[in-house]
């Protein structure tokens, strides 16, 4: 059992320090007398020292007996006490998570009596670990210049080993109420014998850059660890580095935002170096080849480290484990090797980790990988890996985790990047292309591994089931998503694992058959076979399931009335599109920690349960498409939890619960029932959905809901709704900052408000089948996104906006049966939208697409042109045949006097033109001739053949 040591106020650190002095400047021991046997003997421990520690014991409570032993006469005899052999002081103090401190009685002799004792000088060893101080560090630790280890560190927080990409950058997991402070580190200066300081937790925010200068104080350190000390500033450079014989760094978790140090570079006595979890930036530097001696490595969680992946790694040839996630090396670049990973690690053979996870590495895995034969821990998940995985990966006979998820591998997997994994107990790969991978094995291939943990994800595996995977019995997590698995699963593979199994995803697959119903799953707690074929009734042998995924499958039966019995620990249940029929048990409302409840498309039928009390943590419930009737339980009101409310396309009749407006709803969808009243004016303000299409509503569009500023998506469509559209549209202001949607059919009258046109990012209005009148609003080309105007069977008039035309992204239009007149507008978008449905029934349109043209477009098939503009273009043609003309003449001129001139100034060319040009005269000539030779020779019959025939 774990107790922590807590300080509670700065005057109890303080005699903690003050007592600590005591131990190592008091007289030595002293000779006590037995008034039984008159033997002399001597005990070990000073007499003043166990006082002093008698005393500071009164003051605490210990509940776990862990200081029962401080009650005999040596004190050097006690738990987490020790004593030099000769001089009998105090050496060391071992209180690490000793005990818990709830009150401290002041001892003002003890208090006096230290205050005159300080400057010890025997104390070596301190280890306060893991206790939980507050207040700061007091001056009298600088007083104990003897000590060689000092171990201060706080347990709060830690950086967890499985990082996102948004943790890993902010690694302050820190309770500042609770931690040990310093405002500077100068009393870091006397303790010039320190080889061991860890003083993990500790708060130094606004220490600045002198923590280095103290740290550089002392010559003797061999290990530093100020992992989440919040220190902000990492100095790039040190005159001169004094501490060079340090062998473990741990600086990690702060809040550094610079480049790694070049002071760093000097310590090359180093074997441990942890920067995780820092902002650091820029470069991996070439002076990292100083380093030589590094076993451990780990630069993880700086998202600022980008460029390549040095080829220079290969040479930390004692290199153990190196930890370079969570970065961002090998960003985008014009170079086509940047981005690979480099050859050069296949020469790192003491390598036992290598972890490359959230990175942007890309191409292949080079096969040097095969060379690391001592790696057993192998991550490259989440890069953007598009080569295939090399046969050598299967030389790794050490290898017991390899994880190489969220790639875009290509190619296939054989039997011999598999068959020498002899350890291997993890393996996971996934791809976003699907089924780009194969796994091309055996079907009977029986390999010499036992897994215990397998995810294969949108890979193809075949359609049976291989053996290779029937043989894995030790398995506790598997998931089989997308790798086109058909047919049933064999049941006696379940039966191997049910035992130990606790999370299973064969999800997206074809497997069919029914679900064996007398297996016991007892230590699964998250099971998904949705987007199947499974038939037969619902699986039930899960009692410690929290998250249960059956969707999209044939599952037909009735849910079980006791479904909240069988598995209390519910937390998601997904049972929607499914042929599930009958009533929803009450049962499941008595599932207190259930999240999510989703039944949406089956054949449900019955009212909705009238007990929803319990559910305190519920935020989604979600029936849609089935034939639930009834009302809505007010009851519901009393989900405090729930934040979307899928009722959709049921049988569900009355009003709406009031009620409801104690829950967190921020999505509502109600539509397709037989709802009626009036709308609801309580709708809260953080509503971003609200769907009641399709319903009996009566009444007018409140006000109050002009004061909904995260509404994004607005159905009112195909109620009974009368009046206008409020006025006040333009205070939504979500509908006018974000991609939105609005329909609104209904009986309203009246105008469209302007303000509409100020809802600038909607993507959709839907206004059709209504009564509204008037114009359309003129600044309806404001709606730069709008992508879906629905005008149709309204009672508008007047004509077209031309401003619709400037609507880049309208693709479907319907302003039919209105009274719209005059001529309809073209140019941009609308020249994409030419059938002539869009206008039906608007007898005064006129204008392309329609076969109606407006007056004056009778002699031309274009658009009408004024007088005015056909003087204009009158004088453009006489302005452009002028200049034809012109530049041809130009270019005879131009052409002409080239050639002339050149033969008139050029001697030797005007004679070899003219001489060509006879030539050419010759040979016309000696053509002609022979061509009338020829026809003499023809026979007299074909010379006087009527040329007509």
């Amino acid at each position: 059992m774990d107790f922590s040591f807590e300080i509670n106020s700065m005057s109890n650190l303080t005699m903690l320090f003050l007592l600590l002095s005591l131990f190592a400047s008091s007289p030595l021991g002293i000779i006590k007398l037995s008034s039984c046997s008159e033997v002399h003997t001597k005990v070990k421990c000073i007499h003043t020292e166990r006082e002093a520690l008698l005393s500071f014991k009164k003051g605490l409570t210990d509940p776990s007996g862990r200081l029962s032993s401080w009650v005999s006469e040596d004190c050097c005899q006690w738990r987490g006490i020790e004593c030099n052999n000769k001089s009998f002081h105090v050496t060391k103090l071992d209180l690490r998570n000793a005990f818990k401190l709830f009150t401290y009685v002041d001892d003002s002799k003890t208090t006096r009596y230290c205050n005159s004792c300080l400057g010890g000088k025997n104390l070596i060893y301190l280890d306060l670990s893991y206790a939980s101080f507050s207040g700061r560090i007091p001056p009298h630790l600088g007083n104990l210049s003897s000590l060689i280890h000092l171990d201060l560190k706080v347990d709060n927080g830690y950086i967890p080993p499985n990082l996102d990409r948004s943790s890993v950058f902010s690694p302050n997991f820190l309770d500042d109420f609770s931690r040990l402070s310093s405002r500077n580190m100068d009393w870091l200066s006397s303790l010039s014998s320190l080889k061991y300081l860890d003083m993990t937790g500790v708060n130094f925010s606004g220490v600045g850059a002198d923590w280095l200068q103290a740290v550089n104080k002392l010559p003797s350190l061999l290990e530093l660890h100020l992992y989440s000390c919040d220190l902000e500033s990492l100095p790039l450079s040190l005159p001169f580095v004094n501490f060079t014989s340090l062998s473990v760094l741990d600086l990690s978790g702060n809040q550094f935002n610079s480049s790694i140090p070049q002071w760093l570079f000097n310590l090359t006595s180093l074997t441990k170096l942890d920067l995780r979890g820092n902002a650091l930036q820029g470069t991996i530097p070439y002076d990292f080849v100083n380093l030589r001696n590094i076993e451990d490595l780990d630069l993880s969680g700086n998202h600022k480290i980008c460029g390549q992946l040095p080829s220079f790694f290969g040479i930390f040839c004692k290199l153990k484990t190196l930890d370079l996630s969570g970065n961002n090396f090998s960003g985008s670049s014009i170079d086509s090797f940047l981005g690979k990973i480099p050859d050069s690690l296949g020469r790192l053979g003491s390598l036992t980790s290598l972890f490359l996870y959230y990175n942007f590495f890309s191409g292949s895995i080079p096969s040097s990988i095969g060379n690391l034969s001592s790696l057993q821990q192998f991550s490259l998940n989440e890069n953007e890996m598009n080569g295939t995985i090399p046969e050598s990966l299967g030389q790794l006979s050490k290898l017991v985790n390899l994880q190489l998820d969220m790639n875009s591998w290509e190619g296939v997997i054989t039997e011999a990047h598999l068959m020498n994994l002899t350890r291997l107990e993890g393996f996971a790969v996934t791809i976003d292309k699907n089924q780009s991978l194969i796994f091309n094995v055996t079907y009977d291939w029986v390999p010499p591994f036992k897994l215990k943990y397998l995810e294969i994800e949108s890979c193809l595996i075949g359609s049976k089931f291989p053996i290779w995977l029937q043989v894995q019995s030790e398995l506790t997590e598997v998931t089989l998503r997308n790798v086109g698995i058909s047919g049933a699963i064999p049941e006696d593979w379940f039966s191997k694992i049910s035992s130990q199994l606790t999370h299973l995803d064969l999800s997206k697959n074809q497997i069919s058959g029914k679900f064996p119903q007398h297996l016991v799953f007892p230590n699964v707690t998250y099971f998904d076979l949705s987007y199947n074929r499974f038939e037969g009734p619902i699986p039930l042998c899960f009692k410690n399931v929290a998250q249960l995924y059956l969707e999209s499958n044939l599952f037909s039966s009735p849910i079980p009335s006791n479904i909240g019995d069988l598995m209390p620990k519910l937390q998601i249940l997904d049972l929607s599109k499914n042929h599930l029929f009958g009533t929803i048990p009450l049962s499941i409302t008595k599932i207190e920690g259930l999240e999510i409840l989703s039944l949406g498309k089956n054949q449900l039928s019955g009212e909705l349960p009238h007990h929803w009390n319990d559910l305190q943590f519920l935020m989604v419930v979600e029936v849609a498409y089935n034939n639930l009737s009834g009302k809505i339980p007010n009851s519901m009101g009393f989900l405090i939890s729930l934040e979307v409310l899928v009722l959709s396309n049921n049988n569900l009749y009355g009003e709406i619960p009031s009620s409801l407006r104690n829950c967190s709803l921020w999505s509502i969808d109600l539509g397709g029932n037989y709802l009626s009243g009036n709308l609801p004016s309580w709708i809260g303000s953080h509503v971003l959905m609200l769907c009641l299409r399709s319903n009996l509503f009566s009444g007018i569009i409140p006000r109050q809901w002009c004061n909904l500023p995260s509404l994004h998506i607005l159905d009112l469509a195909q109620n009974n709704l009368c009046g206008g559209i409020p006025d006040c549209l333009d205070n939504l202001t979500a509908l006018i900052y974000g991609y939105n949607n609005s329909y609104f059919g209904n009986h309203l009258t009246g105008e469209i408000p302007n303000e509409l046109s100020r809802l600038i990012e909607l993507g959709t209005v839907n206004l059709s089948i209504n009564h509204l009148t008037g114009n359309i609003p003129q600044n309806i080309g404001n709606l730069r996104l709008l992508e879906t105007l629905d005008l149709s069977k309204n009672n508008l008039s007047g004509p077209i906006p031309k401003s619709l035309s400037s609507l880049t992204f309208l693709a479907h239009l319907n302003l039919s049966f209105n009274n719209l007149v005059g001529k309809i507008p073209s140019g941009n978008q609308l020249q994409t939208l030419n059938d002539a449905s869009i206008y039906k029934g608007n007898p005064s349109l006129c204008g392309s697409p329609l076969p109606i043209k407006c007056p004056g477009d009778e002699t031309f098939d274009g658009p009408t042109i004024s007088s005015g503009s056909v003087d204009n273009k009158q004088d453009g043609d006489d302005y452009e045949r002028l200049w034809f003309y012109v530049s041809i003449g130009l270019g005879f001129v131009v052409g002409f006097w080239s050639v002339c001139c050149t033969l008139l100034v050029k001697k030797s060319w005007r004679h070899w033109y003219f001489q060509f040009c006879d030539d050419i005269k010759d040979r016309i000539s000696l053509i002609i001739a022979l061509k009338v030779l020829q026809l003499d020779d023809l026979p007299e019959g074909i010379m006087n053949m009527d040329i007509h025939q």
